[in-house]
């Protein structure tokens, strides 16, 4: 059984009011809440028991280390890794992609050389990719959707040619929630040198991940999407992979040896996770996910599609809505424009005078934005503890805004 009830009395903000209103809060695609086990582990480690790790033999360093790596353990179940070096502790997926585009893709790829990118793909996983064609001279290769938001795989294939050597593709899209079979692109590659970089700062919040089915190279999570902090995440790395690396930052613990004539470095994971590490957000990440592991993936998931369906009635009655992306398979975000003169950012702000958060904005996809032909959006993007009843006062509000402006 998925008790909603339980689960939303587990979020304390939810029981807060927003310009007197109850709040009902629909921009987890941006960032999701927090439950009380997340919030009470972070406070009870700064009070009680933080310490830096990996670096000291006394008892708190020795049980702040402890609780560290248990998250990797933790992260590798999630995802369905085979080996605990494949996961990197982070702050989320900005700074995995980054590792990665310097890390493993600069050292490999010369002039020429080609990414294939969707249209569909956040700023995070673009930027770094620009990167490397302004300082190297790597060719961007992009795929689009088709009208309906679904981007098939065939059409990443048949855009390989000799010179490709990287696969950058979201797994969901934060603004239209189509859901991408990288299953399907990363077999259509097994035989070739092609890597591919699966982005699952969506996906991962919503469904089952197993990278080891799914067979990518690298996979990126974030922290508070997860229901947990901020500044917290990991990538997943293939150990044949990680092989071919070299570290993305140079600082303590993530060296062997330091003289003044060379430098050596350590195993991974820790070779690529220099410094002090995020240590109290990561114990937090570690807690989520063992929250989401507690309630079952597949049951959230089943959940959310109820909402997306239902929303997806909701919504497609109100003629005067677009909906941006109606792929077959896609997750319960749900962004729109209003026919008229109904600015994206005028529209969130009518429903938020009514308690009700959702994005507006070019959602940092502006290669997207510009596709679909618009400047913006507003989004509402749903998580575990959504209910139907919150989509009818979104519609409502909706009307509202739309009534005014008419």
């Amino acid at each position: 059984m998925y008790d909603l009830k339980k689960i939303r009395n587990e979020f304390p903000i939810l029981a807060r009011e927003v310009h007197g209103k109850p709040l009902i809060y629909l921009d987890n695609g941006a960032s999701a809440q927090k439950p009380s086990c997340v919030i009470d582990v972070m406070t009870n480690t700064y009070a009680n028991e933080y310490s830096n790790v990996h670096r000291g033999l006394h008892y708190l360093s020795n049980l702040a280390t402890e609780n560290y790596e248990a998250v990797r353990e933790k992260v590798k179940r999630f995802l369905g890794a085979e080996y605990l070096d494949e996961i990197l502790l982070n702050s989320g997926t900005t700074e995995g992609i980054n590792m990665i585009s310097y890390g493993w893709a600069a050292p490999r790829l010369k002039a020429g050389d080609e990414i294939i990118l969707s249209v569909m793909e956040h700023h995070a996983n673009i930027v770094p990719w620009h990167f490397l064609r302004e300082r190297q001279g790597v060719v961007l290769k992009w795929v689009e959707p088709n009208i309906t938001g679904e981007l098939d795989p065939q059409e990443v294939l048949n855009a390989i040619t000799s010179k490709t050597k990287l696969i950058a593709i979201t797994q969901m899209s934060n603004v239209l929630g189509t859901v991408v079979d990288v299953k399907k692109i990363c077999e259509g590659v097994k035989d070739r040198d092609i890597a591919v970089l699966v982005d699952g700062s969506q996906s991962a919040v919503h469904m089952p991940i197993n990278v080891k089915e799914l067979g990518c190279d690298f996979f990126t999570i974030t922290g508070h999407k997860l229901y947990g902090p901020s500044g917290s995440g990991a990538v997943y790395v293939k150990r044949e992979r990680s092989n071919e690396m070299r570290p993305f930052m140079g600082g303590g613990d993530m060296i062997r040896e330091v003289s003044k004539e060379l430098v050596s470095y350590n195993e991974a994971p820790h070779k690529f996770e220099a410094g002090t590490p995020p240590i109290v957000g990561s114990i937090g990440l570690g807690v989520a996910l063992d929250y989401l592991m507690s309630i079952g993936m597949q049951n959230i998931y089943n959940h959310e599609e109820q909402l997306k369906n239902y929303a997806q009635i909701k919504l497609e009655n109100l003629d005067w809505l677009d909906i941006q992306g109606n792929a077959s398979n896609k997750g319960a975000i749900f962004s729109f424009t209003m026919r008229g003169n109904a600015h994206a950012h005028d529209i969130s702000t009518i429903v938020d005078r009514r308690g009700i958060a959702v994005r507006a904005g070019h959602h940092c996809a502006q290669p997207l934005m510009e596709f679909l032909k618009i400047s913006a959006t507003c989004r509402a993007s749903f998580g575990m503890y959504n209910t139907t009843a919150e989509i009818d006062k979104l519609t409502s509000a909706l009307e509202f805004a739309h009534e005014l402006f008419d």
